[in-house]
């Protein structure tokens, strides 16, 4: 057996591991299996002289290049999500990349949606320090040259996404309650084309705003439940979830954050909707989606 070939089966054994991680990182099937397959060209170049440690030596390398894809995702993240402007919604919109749908199901309900959609409002080196640590047990001291930091800041990067992945403390339990009935009210009503069930939940002077340019502030329970029944939605990857506190809905198509939607309610009605687009507002939201 050449070596090879003897590295090309130690690579094998390995790429389930790999693919895991990338998945988790990358939260797409296809950039996982580019990042794994980077992985092996470049075992491939170095060859496995001085390495002791296989697996580790390609847990890093698949790091670095999952992080690498990471921040050059970021910096392409300029343009807001795109809501079909021929008609926003009050409620939620139908939302995609241009990957398969299936696929996209298949990847949240293998990792988890609600883990996706709150790593992916991390920094590429928050997410990484998580991602490593936590799901797959990686010690800082191996994590820290990877994201090019002291083992102590590794940790402090782990913490701070776990404090973000285990939600912000919230509301009481029984305005949380409250909130979930009416929110989950307006997102069936949406969902299933039930205007008098909307008009049921929204105060008579509602008021929907959004931040895609050129969408016009919409006041009036009327106005804002014919918009919100202008998109049925794409309820697979639609959620209720804590939005800053309260309770809101998120769209998050292959567990990439498109949308969020926050609620102001009062007396059991819906005063006030803002629809959140711009990627840069919805990396700071604190987010903890909400089981069905």
């Amino acid at each position: 057996m050449t070596e090879h070939d003897w590295l090309a089966e130690r690579f094998e054994a390995q790429r389930p591991h790999l693919r895991a991680i990338a998945y988790r990182m990358l939260g797409a099937s296809g950039e996982a299996d580019d990042a794994v397959q980077e992985s092996w060209l470049r075992l491939s170049r170095a060859g496995s002289s001085g390495v002791e440690n296989l697996g580790g030596w390609l847990t890093t390398v698949v790091g670095r290049v999952c992080l690498d894809m990471l921040r050059s995702r970021k910096s392409r993240r300029e343009e807001p999500f795109d809501d079909d402007l021929s008609g926003p919604p009050g409620g939620v919109a139908a939302a995609g990349d241009g990957s398969d749908p299936e696929a996209e199901a298949v990847l949240a309900d293998s990792v988890g949606l609600a883990l996706l959609v709150v790593l992916d409002t991390l920094t590429p080196a928050e997410r990484l320090a998580f991602v490593l640590h936590d799901l797959f047990a990686v010690p800082f001291d191996e994590i820290a040259p990877i994201v090019g930091r002291s083992p102590d800041a590794a940790r402090q990067l782990a913490s701070r996404a776990r404090r973000r992945v285990r939600g912000p403390a919230t509301v009481s339990g029984a305005d949380l309650a409250r909130q979930r009935e009416v929110v989950g009210a307006f997102l069936a009503a949406s969902r299933e084309g039930d205007f008098d069930a909307l008009l049921a939940v929204l105060d008579p002077d509602v008021v929907r705003r959004a931040d895609i340019a050129g969408s016009p502030e919409v006041r009036g329970m009327t106005a804002v439940a014919e918009q919100a029944l202008g998109h049925s939605g794409q309820p697979r990857f639609t959620r209720l979830a804590i939005v800053d506190g309260t309770v809101g809905v998120i769209v998050a198509p292959g567990g990439r954050l498109g949308m969020a939607l926050r609620f102001v309610i009062a007396h059991g009605s819906i005063v006030e909707i803002d629809v959140i687009t711009d990627p840069a507002r919805l990396r700071r939201l604190d987010l903890a989606v909400l089981d069905a």
